[in-house]
């Protein structure tokens, strides 16, 4: 079986490591209870609740990216971190081929909860799939960039450098057959530093229009209605 290195303990609700942090410790339960969860937006969003036996923290060192979800204690809860050089030893046995295989499902399973999560991705309102022009300000000056998809709540912004989740700023908007530009305030819900498919989940962040005038409004239905047709 497993052989463990360190036995760790953490109090109910204490975080074990967060979304997005590197490291790739892989841990198995001995006692207690860990719950996986990933935040959409200002919601917490539970993706599953490992009890004793169970292992997690392994997409991180197979998949080589940061940590896909954040992980913290139910109750008092033990932790056993598998020793590296056995878990390099074992992984390195396997053949180049099932490395291959394996990091694949695990970028799969990670491509297929964010989907599954992220409010951008399973809109219900129409959608504006047209790239736009924009523009907005951030700690390094005035950005121009494109939009991925666009809908009457929110908008997806690719950029190498996005926004910290939570900030605050006001976004220039060139929709089509518009001749001037619309502005909005916003919200950054959600963003993404790191990715290994950088086509069809490009870096950026995920929009949320918190304040536009009733014309700006009025502009961007008529957009999206032109676009359903």
């Amino acid at each position: 079986m497993f052989q463990i290195s360190t036995e760790e303990t953490y109090q109910d609700g204490q975080i074990i490591f967060e979304e997005g942090n590197s490291g790739d410790w892989v841990y198995i339960i001995q006692s207690g209870a860990v719950e996986l969860y990933r935040k959409v937006g200002e919601k917490k969003v539970v993706v599953a609740v490992l009890q004793p036996g169970d292992i997690f923290g392994e997409i991180a060192f197979i998949a080589k990216i940061p940590r896909t979800a954040s992980a913290c204690a139910v109750g008092l809860t033990s932790v056993g971190i598998i020793d590296r050089t056995f878990l390099d030893q074992e992984y390195n046995g396997l053949s180049g081929s099932f490395h291959v295989i394996l990091k694949s499902i695990a970028l799969r399973f990670e491509k297929t909860i964010e989907k599954a999560l992220h409010p951008t991705l399973r809109r219900k309102d129409p959608r504006l799939p047209e790239v736009l022009s924009l523009s907005f300000k951030s700690s390094a000056g005035f950005v121009k960039a494109f939009s991925g998809d666009m809908s009457a709540s929110g908008i997806f912004i690719k950029t190498n450098n996005p926004l910290a989740k939570g900030k605050y700023f006001i976004l220039k908007l060139q929709l089509p057959d518009v001749s001037e530009a619309l502005k909005i305030s916003c919200e950054v819900a959600w963003n993404r530093n790191e990715t290994s498919d950088p086509v069809n989940q490009p870096k950026g962040m995920g929009i949320k229009f918190t304040e536009i005038s009733p014309a700006d409004h009025q502009k961007m239905k008529e957009a999206l209605i032109r676009a359903t047709r």
